[in-house]
C-alpha cells in the first residue's frame, strides 16, 4: 500500500502531479523561440516580391550612383552581367583606372539569390542579351538612357529605366524599351 503524507490521499496526490512546472515551460518556450528564430528568416519570400525588390534595389543605386558621381565628381562604372545575378560598382581613379567602389553600400549584392538580367538597352551598346554591360556616370551623372531588364525563377519580368535628362529612374512591370 503506497504512503502517504498525513492528510492527502494517493488520489490528491497524483492529481496535483500531473501538471508542468513553471521551469519546464519556461524551457519549452524558449527552444520554440530558438527554433522560430532560426527558422522564420530562410522562409521562402515569393519571387515577385524578390523581383521587386531587387529593381529598386537597383534603382535606388542608379540614383545614389548619379548623385555621388556629381557632387564628388568622380565617375563611376556600374557592370551588368547578363544573364546572371550580379551588378558590381566601381571608380574611376585619376589615372582612369577602376578601383573598389570605396562605399560599403554599394559593395552588398544589389540583386537577390534567383534574380536574373535578360537583357540591358543602352543607345551606346544597342540591346545587349550577353556579356557585360557597362552604366557610366560621369561628372554630370548618368550618360546614357538605360533600360535594364530582370527577370526571375516564374519567368516574371521587371524594367528599371534610367534617364540621364531628368535623372529619373522608375520601375515598371513587364519588358518596356521605351520610356512612358
Amino acid at each position: 500500500m503506497p504512503t502517504s503524507a498525513p492528510g492527502i490521499s494517493s488520489k490528491e496526490r497524483r492529481r496535483h502531479q500531473a501538471g508542468f512546472t513553471l521551469m519546464e515551460l519556461v524551457v519549452v518556450i524558449a527552444v520554440l523561440a530558438l527554433v522560430a528564430a532560426v527558422v522564420l528568416p530562410r522562409l521562402t519570400v515569393s519571387h515577385a516580391v524578390e523581383l521587386n525588390r531587387s529593381a529598386r534595389t537597383l534603382a535606388a543605386t542608379i540614383r545614389y550612383l548619379q548623385d555621388r558621381a556629381i557632387t564628388s565628381k568622380t565617375p563611376y562604372r556600374t557592370r551588368i552581367a547578363i544573364g546572371a545575378g550580379t551588378v558590381r560598382v566601381t571608380k574611376l581613379s585619376a589615372t582612369g583606372t577602376e578601383e573598389g567602389s570605396g562605399d560599403p553600400s554599394l559593395d552588398r549584392p544589389i540583386l537577390a539569390e534567383g534574380i536574373t538580367v535578360m537583357d540591358v538597352l543602352t543607345p551606346r551598346e544597342g540591346k545587349l542579351s550577353e556579356g557585360e554591360a557597362v552604366l557610366r556616370f560621369e561628372m554630370g551623372g548618368l550618360a546614357d538612357f538605360a533600360a535594364i531588364h530582370l527577370k526571375n525563377a516564374d519567368g516574371a519580368i521587371v524594367t528599371v529605366m534610367a534617364l540621364p535628362s531628368s535623372g529619373k529612374v522608375t520601375v515598371a512591370d513587364g519588358y518596356q524599351e521605351e520610356p512612358r
